[in-house]
């Protein structure tokens, strides 16, 4: 039987290298082959190999793809608002390279059939690596532990209920406990159900505008509850989307102890605050809701600190029918995708951080959590690469999203950071260099 013939090789020069892993942000170039990175430095060659395709960056910055861990894709049940190959489609466009989706597709990820039914699609779309979480309760309803341990066998990378908290407390240490005995890891949208019944986040704002509030405090309690849990059990745990600055402060404190405790947060979370619902704005109605102006800027700080440690893009498609109605009506949720990038470079052109350790939060962070080969521009590594322009100007116009999802509480954002190029396994799959 013949070898495979091997993939072309390609040299890029006179890029602007990012990589997180080793905190380098340099001149440097890269040469490609047969789906991985064949060699990596500051100057490998005066001149390129003859046999290797030429791609000069111009000075743009070349990172690793983004790693984006938390995407509702609506493949199965709701391909209306969104699919694998759409949202493939508008991952490539923001740079991302790998996503993991939450299990709350129809039917739920709750059985190995599932999952490998979205593994076999995702492959066949050809787009994005698309990872997959499994539910941690059948059905999602939070009462009787899913088959985590052959869900894990199938390729399920961590384990979650999505939007909905596991909230019997007696349910989620047994999740805990036997997670702990197979290290696997729980990841937890930390809201207390009872106190979530609102339609924004509780305040003047909300009372100004007559809407029902969801305090603060319904994060604030599960999380507390959980991280005695973890402390209990042992577990491995991973708080989703944290939203206020108590939350920062519990998993910093968390950490302190030694707690096998990370979390994420979403751009929503540090880039805008609860005025952007402004008169009723149904693109800004989110879940969590966004907080207020302290909150906000305590989220920026958790990044910035690293108590945080990745950012998602928490991407929730919604179609026009569920997000154009009366707010107290409209669905939670936004398109993410498309802005992850260029909204966590605000980061940057803020001055809050380096734009290494903005890219590590998209990259290295969230592949480390989940266990993933990702995120780094090491000789050997798959070559799943970002060439963008971290400075070029453009305008978020939702209606031109790649995403079946035409909303995003970003929409109208003046923004900087363009993506011109993605890469997976050598292979182009979005392309704008030169355009």
């Amino acid at each position: 039987m013949s070898k495979p013939a091997a993939k072309p090789k390609v040299a890029y020069i006179n890029a602007r290298l990012i990589d997180p892993a080793k905190n380098y942000d340099g001149p440097g170039q890269v040469l490609t082959g047969d789906e991985v990175i064949l060699d990596v430095g500051k100057k490998l060659f005066d001149t390129p190999p003859a046999d290797a395709e030429v791609v000069d960056c111009d000075g743009a910055c070349l990172a690793p793809g983004l790693v984006d861990m938390r995407v509702q894709l609506r493949e199965p049940g709701e391909e209306h608002k969104e699919s694998l190959h759409s949202g493939g489609e508008a991952a490539v466009a923001g740079g991302i390279t790998t996503m993991v989706c939450l299990p709350n597709t129809n039917p739920v990820m709750d059985d190995e059939a599932t999952l490998e039914f979205v593994a076999r699609r995702a492959r066949r779309h050809a787009l994005t690596k698309v990872y997959a979480y499994g539910a941690v309760t059948k059905g999602l309803q939070g009462k009787e532990l899913a088959e985590m341990g052959l869900l894990a066998e199938a390729g399920a990378l961590a384990f979650t209920d999505a939007l909905k908290a596991v909230a019997d407390a007696q349910v989620m240490r047994r999740a805990l406990q036997y997670a702990a005995t197979f290290d696997l890891l729980i990841v937890q949208h930390p809201e207390e159900p009872t106190l979530a019944g609102g339609v924004m986040n509780s305040g003047e704002t909300a009372t100004r505008l007559g809407l029902s509030g969801i305090p603060r405090e319904a994060e604030i309690i599960m999380l507390e509850r959980d991280i005695r849990l973890v402390a209990m059990t042992g577990a491995r745990y991973h708080a989703a989307h944290i939203s206020t600055s108590d939350s920062v402060e519990i998993i910093a404190n968390a950490k302190k102890r030694g707690l096998p405790v990370t979390c994420d947060t979403a751009p929503f979370y540090f880039a805008l605050n609860e005025l952007a619902v402004g008169d009723y704005r149904t693109f800004a109605k989110l879940s969590p809701p966004l907080r207020s102006e302290a909150d906000r800027q305590a989220i920026v700080e958790g990044l910035k600190t690293g108590v945080i440690d990745a950012i998602a893009s928490d991407h929730a498609p919604q179609d026009q029918d569920t997000k154009r109605v009366p707010f107290p009506h409209a669905a939670f949720g936004g398109g993410g995708l498309e802005t992850l990038l260029a909204v966590t470079l605000d980061l940057v052109h803020n001055g809050e951080m380096s734009l290494a350790a903005a890219i590590g939060l998209l990259t290295r962070a969230p592949a480390k959590v989940l266990g993933l080969d990702a995120g780094s521009l090491a000789k050997g590594s798959k070559a799943d690469l970002v060439i963008f322009d971290p400075e070029r100007a453009w305008k978020v116009i939702a209606d031109k999203f790649r995403s079946k999802s035409k909303n995003s509480p970003f929409d109208g954002r003046a923004v900087q950071g363009k993506v011109l190029r993605t890469v997976i396994d050598g292979r182009v799959v979005f392309d704008k260099l030169g355009g």
